[in-house]
């Protein structure tokens, strides 16, 4: 096992350990900036952060919009309209991965999107979202809501997902185009813009 490899898994561990720590908190909002400061520390200090050094956001932290309590949801998984899988290129070779079903995102969004599990070893939820921030106050690719493959996970029961766009947050490749992401696809991909968690 390389240094490389060492430092991914102590990113992960700690993402999970932030997220766990997330899930515990009773009030969204403090929760909310548990996550911030953990992820300020971890691209700050962690050797396996995405930013090169020397970068400026070390120093100041990732930007952010303000909490929004509006924009955080518990929705049921509702089942795909059809069975589809995409394979999305990376560096690596491909990222494949099936859609399980699609969450609808309430008033202002009023939209439907996609919730896809990985199909790598161990699989996990991924919900990204392209919205209508992209291009011009968020990355362009999108944001990501869930990873459960890399820790990101808010929780939910009873057949349901905790979805808090407040914690929105860029890929790695945002930062740094040695990462490979798999982006928003067209089914995750909304009009409407989310002026809520990491910006540009």
């Amino acid at each position: 096992m390389t240094s490389g490899e060492l430092e991914l898994i102590g990113w992960r561990r700690t993402v999970a350990g932030l997220y766990a720590a997330v899930r515990a908190e009773d009030d969204p909002r403090r929760a909310h900036r548990m996550w911030r400061r953990g992820r300020d520390e971890l691209f700050r200090s962690h050797p396996g952060s995405p930013l090169p050094p020397g970068d400026p956001l070390r120093a100041t932290g990732l930007p952010y919009w303000p909490y929004d309590p509006g924009l955080r949801f518990e929705l049921p998984l509702l089942p795909a309209e059809r069975e589809l899988s995409l394979s999305v290129p990376t560096s690596e070779g491909v990222t494949p991965m099936d859609r399980i079903g699609c969450l609808r995102l309430p008033a202002p969004l009023d939209a439907v999107i996609d919730v896809w599990w990985l199909r790598q070893y161990a699989g996990g939820l991924l919900l990204p979202l392209r919205d209508g921030t992209a291009g011009r106050s968020s990355y362009g690719g999108g944001r990501y809501a869930l990873d459960t493959a890399k820790g990101a996970d808010l929780g939910g029961r009873d057949g349901r997902l905790v979805v808090d766009l407040n914690f929105l947050y860029h890929p790695s490749c945002r930062y740094n185009e040695a990462w490979q992401c798999p982006l928003a696809p067209p089914g995750n991909t909304i009009a409407a813009p989310v002026s809520a968690g990491e910006r540009l």
